[in-house]
Formats: C-alpha cells, sequence, structure tokens
C-alpha cells in the first residue's frame, strides 16, 4: 500500500474517477498544464487531455458560473479557486445559484459539482491567501462542506464528494498537503459525507478540530496523556451537514469540551458546537465549553502568523484550564 501527502491522495481520487467517469471534468486557472499551483491536478491533463482538464482565464465567478452550467448540462465538474480568499468573487454564484438550484427547480436540476479550495493559513503568504472563511459558506443553505485533515480521508473524501450528487465545497488545507504521508489504498473506498471520526479515544476531555488543526489537536492530546489527562479527539471531516451525535456522544462521556478551529472566534463552527452541545449534553459538562481560535482580526503577514494561528500549545493552556474547573 503506498504512502502518499494530501496531494497525491486527491490527485489519485481524481485520477480514478475521471477514468471511470468521462463526464468528470476539471477546470481553473493553472490546473492544466502547470498541474495547480499546488500540483493537485498534476499530469492529469497529459494524461486526459485540455478538453477535460481546462485552463481558464482569472475569473473566479466566470470558473464557478461555467462549473455550474457544466453541471446542469449533465457534466461532473471539478472546479478549482486558487485560493480561498478569492473565493468571496464567486460568492454570488455560490451562493445565489450553485445553492439554490435543487430548490428552485423543485429537484429537477440536481446540481453534482465539487469546488476546491485550497485552505487556510501557515504557509506564509501574502493577503488574501490564508483564510478560513468556512462560516461563511455554512451560513448557506444548498451547500456542503467538507475538509479532510490526512491523505487517507482526502482520497475517500473527494471520491465520495464526486458521487454526492449535490454541490460540494472541498477545503484543503494547505499547511499540511505534503506535512503527512500515510497509507492510502489503490483501491476503490469511499469516506462517508456527513460523519465525523474519533481519531482518538479519551476519558476525560473531548477535543474536535478539523482540517490542519488535527494535526496540533493530536499533539497537544499527547502531551496532556503525559500529565496523566485523557483527551478523546474528534476530526469533525464535514463541516456542513456537521455529525452533532459523535460529538455529543463523546462529551457524555468525557464532560468537557475543547473545540479549536484557525477562523476569528466570533460566529466561528465552534460556537455552533458549544450551541449543541449545551443543548443536548449540558447535564454531562463538568467544566464550561473552552474554545481555541484565531482573532477577531485579519490573518496578519506572516511575521504574526504563527502568533495567530492556534497551535499544541494554546490547546493545552486551555484544556488545562477546563480540566482544573
Amino acid at each position: 500500500m503506498p504512502k502518499l501527502n494530501i496531494v497525491s491522495a486527491i490527485n489519485l481520487a481524481l485520477d480514478r474517477e475521471m477514468g471511470k467517469n468521462d463526464k468528470v471534468v476539471i477546470i481553473g486557472e493553472d490546473v492544466g498544464r502547470e498541474g495547480g499551483v499546488f500540483r493537485v491536478t498534476d499530469g492529469l491533463q497529459e494524461k486526459y487531455g485540455p478538453e477535460r482538464v481546462i485552463d481558464t482565464p482569472l475569473s473566479e465567478g466566470g470558473i464557478t458560473g461555467t462549473a455550474l452550467g457544466l453541471a446542469v448540462g449533465g457534466m461532473l465538474p471539478v472546479a478549482e479557486i486558487q485560493f480561498e480568499g478569492f473565493m468571496y468573487l464567486a460568492l454570488d454564484q455560490i451562493a445565489n445559484q450553485m445553492a439554490r438550484y435543487r430548490s428552485r427547480s423543485r429537484g429537477q436540476y440536481p446540481i453534482n459539482l465539487v469546488l476546491r479550495l485550497p485552505w487556510g493559513g501557515g504557509i506564509r503568504a501574502p493577503e488574501h491567501h490564508s483564510d478560513s472563511p468556512e462560516a461563511v459558506l455554512v451560513n448557506t443553505p444548498g451547500i456542503t462542506v467538507v475538509q479532510p485533515s490526512n491523505p487517507y480521508d482526502a482520497k475517500g473524501l473527494m471520491t465520495a464528494a464526486l458521487r454526492y450528487g449535490d454541490p460540494i465545497i472541498y477545503c484543503e488545507p494547505k499547511r499540511i498537503y505534503r506535512a503527512i504521508k500515510a497509507e492510502v489504498p489503490d483501491e476503490d473506498y469511499e469516506v462517508p459525507i456527513g460523519k465525523a471520526a474519533v481519531a482518538r479515544e479519551g476519558t476525560d476531555l473531548t477535543i474536535v478540530a478539523w482540517g490542519a488543526m488535527m494535526r496540533e489537536a493530536m499533539k497537544a492530546a499527547e502531551e496532556l496523556s503525559a500529565d496523566g489527562a485523557s483527551a478523546e479527539v474528534i476530526d469533525l471531516r464535514t463541516i456542513s451537514p456537521m455529525d452533532s451525535d459523535t460529538i455529543i456522544d463523546s462529551v457524555k462521556k468525557t464532560g468537557r469540551l475543547l473545540v479549536t478551529h484557525e477562523a476569528p472566534r466570533t460566529g466561528g463552527i465552534g460556537a455552533e458546537i458549544a450551541v449543541r452541545v449545551y443543548g443536548e449534553a449540558f447535564t454531562s459538562l463538568l467544566a464550561p465549553i473552552e474554545r481555541v481560535t484565531g482573532y477577531d482580526a485579519v490573518m496578519p503577514l506572516f511575521k504574526l502568523e504563527d502568533y495567530y494561528l492556534p497551535n499544541a500549545k494554546k490547546i493545552i493552556a486551555g484544556a488545562r484550564k477546563i480540566l482544573r474547573y
């Protein structure tokens, strides 16, 4: 079984589905000849030709609108927006068109479409290249939002997304694109959309994370274990629709919850998780819920990027706070 990083795992999933289904097409800036700015689509144009791996002009609204038209016409487009900060230029197409087509057409035009976005900070990029605006997408009915944290899930989630039958935003945590290698089966498999994973079992504290923050959460859990504290770590995987049950079941067992994400604190996914847990597991809580997040400020340039981003040290401090409560 080969060991792949997230870039190679996504590339493999796209390759396999393109080979099986000639309706799958890839569009975006530099996705063809250059293989994408992060080389996720490397080699696919050479293999499948420029009519199926299509380089587009620099127009995020145009890319998303073209993908929408292809999907309405029965194709299965995988569109790439080169960095998540440019998503706002396509938000009209995403929120007013793509997310509403099934409802607007009373189910006559389900949109089978995957929109890929390299996501988050940690790579010393300029402004508009390091944000985590998942709360904007989650607040848009009709959109499914997923984010893998490891190569196995990256392939399985992409495969599932291509067979899902509704529009999916596939957020790719660029900070760990090549930071993790893991065994990835060559054969066909799917990671279920809408289902979180218990990445580490524990009894004293539940930590919920996704994407690049999973690596920090697992580091924190390992260090906490040296202190005698047993942390259960949950990888959300699908941000919307959210798997509340897995989180609530864990909190009922551990009695404590910490949620961590790169995005700003106010209105973030952590707040939504906290409200659901307060509503369903309030009597199980032994301490207030803790959030370890980005700040309510624009992501700074590289000199302050490490200060802005949550890390294992900050998670440990938050965990110790509620363990002492």
